[in-house]
């Protein structure tokens, strides 16, 4: 037998039933604090809050992780000394051929793209730099995220202490000494074809140095001049080949990717946390979940997910109230979770492994080889592996949100919900409960739908037909970007319903994942009983998946992190 219709929770298990004061659950040892219930622990993606851990940058070595403390945190980096020889090395032999007679070495004494074939004097090489930062300056629309530029400054940083571009140290000091006294280049986000890497974005990030552009300093904006100078900072003036060695490559791409990848991880196992929570809610089975079902089809994904449910629903009273009940099979929103959030698992593993090779990896062109003595020229700035993977990342990430916006539907469905109230609302008609969040997940999920048409697949021509094949993956980053945060908002929204939804089975209560995400949430948010803006209450709860902090709880309160 099903669970009789739906009663009031009891006061003190979620919260005054006025719906105006949380009351989340306390442990024994008196932590009932949300901050000290919520260690930095498990995987690095699964930190709240990033560390300020001194960082070294060696070209070689720079994880996910480190980016992410960099670009949202206060994690300082600096230059290894191993790189600053490789650094002095390569530039060693960029001088030489810029001052040696009859060399033709693309970028040190040529003009750029289809004026490759024209000689610039030895006198202007310096010159020839800037006027390349400035002709290439000329991006559009509204500016790139503040992490994703600080992003950029780090893995432009890390490319050049990589020792293959014959940039001199000082250009990777300024850089870091901007990030660490916050000095954001204006960086206008459209522009990008992702084939000479980032060359728009890249150069509007490099003005500044020279003490050109548009820059943030402590929340004005500037010009580039004034922000160097506010900081304690002084210009650079660039030397043969240090432009391009600025705007060659795939920094704001790969900067996507590298926080995106963040985000995405701790969406899905969000994603769990409210597959979980509604489950309970809607009183569904969790012999789908089991370890020999999964072991039949052993994807890696699939199974992880698999497990993450299962142990949230350990202890569940609910579960133990309904074990014996005529119900054969729950929807396929349920049923499948594992199946379908561990295909998004998958993905996300192979964009992780694009992303922390790019990371590390030499675009500039050309690249500097001081043992064979040679520049030569290449096309590591081709943003194609990254293209493919941004657009890999929204579509994991749309599929998440797709099928918990199913759940949602179930869970304030009268004729789905097995007893809850129409909308989860007890006074329905006066109230609408969660009616209206359910079309804002199903508007998010079906833009969703649309920003997910792939970017990777276009190319159009560009300088005169030199650079005759592009990637498009500034667009595929831009829609990723998008498709993150419709999918952390349509999970916020599940994850709010689902705690409305599981107090209508009180005094029954939850496994210890659903109880943990039902205190997190509501520590968030109170109970809806009278009709009230939730937009807040949706955005808190999105901010909590994006930065870690639902996931740390949960964590927390299992003792151990999720897979």
């Amino acid at each position: 037998m099903r669970l009789p219709s739906y009663r009031s929770p009891p006061r003190g298990w979620v919260g005054d039933r006025d719906g105006t004061r949380p009351s989340p659950r306390i442990r024994p040892d008196g932590a009932g604090s949300r901050r000290e219930r919520c260690p930095r622990r498990g995987r690095s993606y699964t930190r709240g809050v990033a560390q300020a851990t001194a960082i070294r940058l060696t070209g070689e070595d720079l994880r996910l992780e480190d980016v992410w403390a960099v670009a949202l945190g206060s994690a300082p980096a600096h230059l290894a000394p191993e790189a600053r020889g490789r650094m002095g090395a390569a530039r060693e032999l960029v001088d030489q051929a810029a001052h040696e007679r009859g060399s033709h070495t693309y970028g040190v004494n040529t003009g750029f793209g289809r004026f490759v074939s024209r000689s610039i004097p030895e006198e202007l090489t310096s010159e020839l730099q800037l006027r390349l930062l400035r002709s290439h300056a000329c991006g559009v629309g509204e500016p790139y995220p503040r992490e994703v530029v600080r992003a950029a400054m780090l893995l432009r940083a890390n490319t050049l202490a990589k020792g293959y571009s014959g940039a001199r140290a000082e250009i990777v000091e300024l850089l870091l000494t901007c990030l660490e006294r916050d000095v954001v280049p204006y960086v206008p986000s459209r522009g990008s074809v992702g084939a000479s890497g980032d060359l728009a974005p890249l150069a509007h990030l490099a003005l500044p140095l020279v003490g050109e552009g548009e820059a943030w300093f402590e929340g004005e904006l500037h010009p580039g001049a004034e922000a160097l100078a506010r900081a304690g900072l002084e210009p650079l003036t660039l030397a043969a080949k240090e432009g391009l060695s600025l705007v060659n490559g795939t920094q704001f791409m790969a900067a996507f990717g590298a926080l995106g990848v963040v985000r995405a991880h701790r969406l899905a196992r969000a994603a769990d946390i409210a597959c979980a929570v509604s489950l309970e809610a809607l009183q569904g089975s969790r012999d789908s979940f089991l370890p020999e079902v999964h072991e039949l089809r052993p994807l890696r994904g699939q199974a992880a997910s698999a497990a993450n449910l299962l142990r949230m629903l350990e202890g569940s009273a609910i579960h133990e109230a309904h074990r014996w009940c005529d119900k054969v099979q729950d929807a396929y929103s349920l049923r499948c979770a594992p199946q379908v959030h561990g295909a998004s698992r998958d993905l996300l593993d192979y964009v992780e492994a694009t992303i922390a090779i790019e990371l590390n990896a030499a675009t500039d062109n050309p690249l500097v080889f001081v043992e064979e003595r040679r520049l030569i020229s290449n096309g590591n700035f081709h943003g194609q592996p990254l293209a493919f993977a941004l657009d890999a990342l929204a579509m994991a990430a749309s599929e998440l949100a797709s099928i918990s916006e199913r759940r949602m539907e179930r869970l304030v469905n009268p004729g789905l919900s097995d007893g809850l109230p129409a909308f989860l609302t007890a006074d329905g008609g006066l109230n609408s409960g969660f009616m209206i969040p359910q079309y804002v997940a199903a508007s998010l999920v079906s833009e969703n739908k649309a920003l997910c048409h792939p970017a990777s697949v276009d190319s159009i021509p560009t300088s005169a037909g030199q650079e005759d094949h592009v990637s498009m993956g500034n667009a595929a980053g831009l829609k990723a970007w998008q498709v993150l945060e419709n999918a952390e908002h349509a999970l916020a929204i599940e994850l709010l319903a689902a705690a409305q939804a599981v107090e209508f089975l009180a005094p029954l209560e939850p496994g210890a994942g659903g109880r943990a995400a039902h205190a997190f949430v509501r520590s968030l948010s109170p109970r809806l009983v009278e009709d009230r803006p939730l937009a807040g209450d949706i955005a808190a709860v999105a901010t909590a998946v994006r930065d870690g902090s639902l996931l740390a709880a949960v964590e927390a309160d299992l003792g151990e992190p999720l897979a």
